[in-house]
């Protein structure tokens, strides 16, 4: 079995959970508790320009805690070996609800409500349905990353395509099983 380590902590491998556009996240295990380990990666991609992505990855993690966000705890960050480990959040991402038709208004209706939070204060999260998990009735924002708000990139412009089966997200989902 795989292991990895963050700051000289190993922790078991138990599966890769998903690939984004600044890492590769997986769930690990100490033998008591999961978390999520996300191993930054410096792969291009074509509609996005990254900076330091460690740093960015903990100044997006604060700004988004000082916001009121709903999002896993920052566990510990390894610098050097660029891993992040955070709360291990469980449930089915609002991607999979979509997909299995059990995405329901109160879910739409709580993202709104952290477009409430976050707007007023210039932020903007990347509303791609894998980015949250529902656990227990509520939505976790489990990425760090934010940027400026921008309105063409904001929820109600962008993100809301891809929360229910429209044409975008059955496009995404066709290109990328």
């Amino acid at each position: 079995m795989d292991t990895m380590s963050v700051n000289g902590k190993a922790f078991t491998v138990i599966k890769l959970l998903g690939k984004g556009k600044g890492g590769y996240s997986y769930l690990v295990s100490d033998g008591e508790h999961n978390y999520v380990l996300k191993q930054i990666h410096h792969e291009p991609c074509s509609y996005y320009t990254f900076g330091n992505k460690i740093q960015s990855e903990l100044n997006d993690y604060e700004r988004l805690k000082n916001a009121g966000l709903r999002l896993p705890k920052l566990v510990d960050c390894d610098v050097e070996n660029e891993r992040i480990l955070k709360d291990y959040i469980d449930g089915k991402t609002a991607y999979e609800l979509v997909l299995q038709n059990e995405m329901k208004p109160e879910y739409i209706e709580q993202v709104r409500e952290m477009c409430r939070l976050l707007n007023p204060k210039g932020i903007n999260i990347d509303y791609f349905p894998t980015n949250f998990i529902l656990n227990n009735g509520l939505l976790w924002y489990i990425d760090y990353e934010c940027n400026d708000y921008m309105e063409e990139w904001n929820f109600e412009n962008w993100g809301i395509k891809y929360w229910s089966k429209t044409k975008e997200f059955c496009e995404y989902h066709e290109n990328n099983k």
